[in-house]
């Protein structure tokens, strides 16, 4: 099923270009954006973390894939995509860091397996220019994403782009759609299962991912006991009901604590947990951070 184009909430945090030489090497980065480049000038290599299918507590082991980043093209990293930067030498590129609007529904990413690496067409680099040159503020004050600014807090840039007249939003959402649209020229469809069920048991927890989900309310959904639920879904995903629903609060959890300027209790809530000291536990254990220690990595 296509994606309505209404759907593609897609959201400046920055944009910039930056120049670096044998500078560019942060290790293990993940953030709750997806992360859009145009390499200009140089050679760098960008490392990604495959997810397994099992946590590894249960003996998944994930793999790594590199990338060579070459001039005159564009490449996307999804939010909440471990990887690593190699850079050996001079390399140059415009970034743009966006992410989607908070609904209840599945994001574009998980609908589509996007290709890292697309060829820039003509004019990708005036719209990156041109962003720039109309947005001097989103520039990253340092280009180390465990320190992106120590003086302005992440929130700003959401409310920075919030506070913008109607006009400059929708030059900015044209501009990202464009560049978002050669990489979804040719992405694909992602086939979670063939089972119409099992999509509408997914579709379900995309919905209410805001409430407190009952695994039986998914078993009715798909129209199946419990304990067969559980099993077809491991089977199907690699991962139960439980561990997938959590997983996917958690996604929406980093993305709340670094954009909404909220206590984590509120959070907590908002996801539809009745415990904020279990939420915190688990946020723990999915990031090996507390919520507060992730928020201060942003802020």
């Amino acid at each position: 099923m296509q994606m309505p184009i209404e759907s593609l909430n897609l959201q400046m945090l920055n944009v910039g270009f930056a120049k670096h030489d044998k500078d560019w090497n942060w290790q293990n980065v993940s953030s709750p954006f997806t992360r859009i480049y145009l390499v200009t000038e140089g050679e760098a290599k960008l490392h990604l973390e495959n997810p397994c299918p099992t946590s590894p507590e249960e003996g998944g082991l994930s793999t790594s894939t590199i990338v060579d980043l070459r001039p005159g093209y564009l490449y996307i990293v999804p939010a909440y995509t471990a990887h690593s930067y190699e850079c050996r030498g001079v390399f140059g590129h415009f970034y743009l860091h966006v992410y989607e609007g908070f609904k209840k529904e599945t994001d574009v990413m998980e609908r589509y397996d996007l290709p890292t690496e697309v060829m820039a067409q003509e004019g990708d680099k005036w719209l990156m220019e041109e962003m720039c040159r109309r947005h001097p503020e989103a520039q990253l004050p340092e280009s180390d994403p465990q320190s992106y600014d120590n003086t302005t807090k992440f929130t700003d840039y959401v409310r920075r782009y919030n506070e913008m007249p109607l006009h400059q939003k929708m030059q900015l959402r044209g501009a990202i759609l464009m560049l978002f649209s050669r990489f979804m020229e040719k992405a694909v469809p992602r086939m979670w299962t063939k089972d119409e069920r099992m999509v509408k048991v997914l579709a379900h927890v995309h919905q209410h991912i805001y409430e407190d989900i009952d695994i039986d309310d998914l078993a009715d959904v798909a129209c199946v006991t419990k304990p067969y639920l559980i099993r077809w879904f491991k089977k199907e995903l690699g991962v139960t009901p439980l561990q997938y629903i959590n997983q996917k609060k958690m996604e929406k959890a980093q993305l709340l604590l670094v954009t909404e300027d909220v206590a984590v209790k509120e959070v907590a809530y908002t996801l539809g947990f009745n415990d904020h000291s279990y939420f915190i536990r688990l946020f723990k254990k999915m990031t090996s951070r507390t919520p507060q220690e992730y928020r201060n990595l942003y802020n």
